[in-house]
């Protein structure tokens, strides 16, 4: 990854550097910066970050400052004032533009298949198994998951789930919350292809946007940049209306481009291979008769079912 952060050095915009002495690559990083939440795209990950309590950002924030210095500005962020949150949020989003969006195919790659690789694991030895194929650091001893971590800590489920998160920038070892009053949560790395980060072709997207038209390119790139979108997000970001981004959404499911799960009332989309690969530039293998990403309707109770 070293020629990523070496462009990323040189390029990401200045506005954006903050971000870097909040998130430092090695120890303590405030656990407001990584919700739950940010599972649902981007955008919804920094909405909960930004009506993160006081009280929160400043007691995470005044851990942070016993381990470093903190770069300026933070005691107004600590404070929840708004122009600071304002600013966070902003830095936010042109980072994940400027550093994330060119490479997002090939970070999802890396992650569907290492999920594709976890599910395997379920079916063929349940739990036990699953807990025990993560990451070479982890073992399962039942009823105890050990992890090779940086600093001595217990956590005790207490009836809690443990929501697994699979990471292509965590290295080395898992990474777990510091607050264990908070929903617990294991990040561990995945394997990472080699050149997965080189630059995307440069005239990737103008290609795309020939073949498909410039907005249901965009919806699909809107599609990719998030798990799980639903139509009013593709309508927000892409400044369409909701009946045009479900217009744009069934063409692209019609060609198996994405697939579609219905809960209640909300339909949430997710590429499909065939889309990744398109993104991707590579040229996909179209199986004659395959069927294309069909609508299925899941039980409400289970739209969240975590791991045992």
């Amino acid at each position: 990854m070293r020629p990523w952060r070496r462009r990323m050095r040189d390029t990401v915009d200045p506005m954006a550097r903050p971000l870097l002495g909040l998130a430092p690559p090695r120890g303590y990083s405030p656990d407001f910066l990584t919700p739950a939440q940010g599972v649902d795209g981007i955008e919804s990950g920094i909405e909960m970050i930004l009506t993160t309590p006081r009280a929160r950002l400043r007691a995470e924030l005044a851990v942070l400052g016993r381990q470093r210095r903190l770069p300026p500005g933070v005691g107004a962020l600590a404070d929840g004032r708004p122009e600071a949150l304002r600013g966070l949020g902003g830095a936010l989003r042109r980072y994940h533009r400027q550093a994330l969006t060119p490479y997002w195919p090939q970070i999802r790659a890396s992650v569907e298949a290492d999920r594709e690789q976890r599910a395997r694991a379920f079916l063929a030895g349940g739990t036990e198994r699953l807990l025990g194929s993560l990451h070479p650091t982890i073992r399962w001893e039942p009823p105890v998951l050990l992890v090779a971590y940086p600093v001595d800590s217990e956590l005790r489920l207490e009836g809690r789930g443990l929501r697994l998160v699979p990471s292509f920038f965590c290295r080395g070892t898992p990474i777990a919350l510091r607050d264990t009053t908070l929903p617990p949560v294991l990040v561990y790395p995945v394997a990472r292809a080699i050149g997965a980060l080189d630059p995307a072709p440069a005239a990737g997207g103008d290609r795309l946007a020939r073949l498909l038209g410039r907005t249901r390119a965009a919806t699909l790139y809107t599609i990719a940049d998030a798990e799980h979108t639903t139509g009013n997000e593709i309508a927000r970001r892409l400044a369409i209306s909701p009946a045009s981004a479900s217009e744009h959404a069934t063409v692209l499911r019609d060609a198996g481009l994405i697939q579609s799960l219905r809960v209640r009332n909300t339909t949430r989309h997710t590429l499909t291979r065939l889309g990744m690969e398109l993104l991707e530039g590579r040229s996909p293998v179209v199986v004659p008769g395959a069927v294309p990403g069909a609508v299925p309707r899941v039980p409400a109770a289970r739209q969240d079912a975590g791991c045992p």
